[in-house]
């Protein structure tokens, strides 16, 4: 029994969730909470319904406005890595779709997450409430400039690239805290971990990625 509330959403096949899950494990995902999560969250719910049908294939998809929805191997990846350890309070930079949202909010206590795009906030909203997650808490503004009023933040995850670290959310990350982030221009980007100590910030790079630009400036 999933532990998302679907009711009036339409479903796909578990076959076809299995399949995904079972890619990502043969691509080196061994966090079975991550697994389990991204084999119950609907994929589908969170794109157009053109491209329903491809909603379990490893493979980054367009959600309109020049935005995407990550591939589900790289969900996976910055969460298992976000999540080395338990972290109850995580902001999110880059609503999008809500998807990452989704499966962070199966894993953690409380979800902040930010988007400047206003249409794709509103039906990220819709899509939280169809799916009952009430651990989530949204906001409309610059992801650059984080959440200040809810912070620090146990953890926070950037899902467009930077060409660097916003200053704003190492504020804003707590002591003990990791900052997961995609950081570069067009041509190359690579996804930083960075954890906070009473020392200052250890910072490390996982492996090359591609995402779409984390925007600045007013929000839309």
């Amino acid at each position: 029994m999933s532990q998302f509330d679907l009711r009036g959403i339409g479903m796909t096949s578990q076959r076809t969730r299995d399949r995904l899950v079972q890619r990502l494990r043969e691509h080196g995902i061994s966090d079975e909470r991550v697994l389990a999560v991204i084999g119950e969250v609907p994929r589908h719910i969170f794109i157009d319904e053109a491209l329903a049908t491809r909603a379990y294939e490893d493979t980054a998809l367009p959600i309109g406005h020049g935005q995407t929805i990550s591939q589900p191997f790289i969900v996976a990846l910055m969460t298992k890595t976000l999540l080395n350890k338990p972290r109850e309070r995580v902001l999110e930079i880059g609503t999008g779709s809500g998807y990452q949202t989704a499966v962070l909010a199966a894993l953690v206590k409380r979800v902040f997450t930010v988007e400047r795009i206003q249409p794709l906030i509103e039906r990220a909203r819709e899509r939280f409430r169809a799916m009952k997650l009430r651990n989530v808490r949204v906001k409309y503004d610059d992801g650059n400039l984080g959440w200040p009023d809810q912070g620090p933040f146990d953890g926070i995850i950037v899902t467009a690239a930077a060409r660097s670290v916003p200053a704003a959310l190492l504020e804003q990350l707590a002591v003990g805290g990791r900052l997961v982030i995609p950081v570069g221009g067009d041509r190359s980007q690579e996804l930083k971990v960075i954890d906070k100590t009473e020392d200052g910030v250890q910072e490390e790079s996982l492996e090359y990625v591609r995402f779409v630009p984390l925007l600045r400036g007013t929000v839309d």
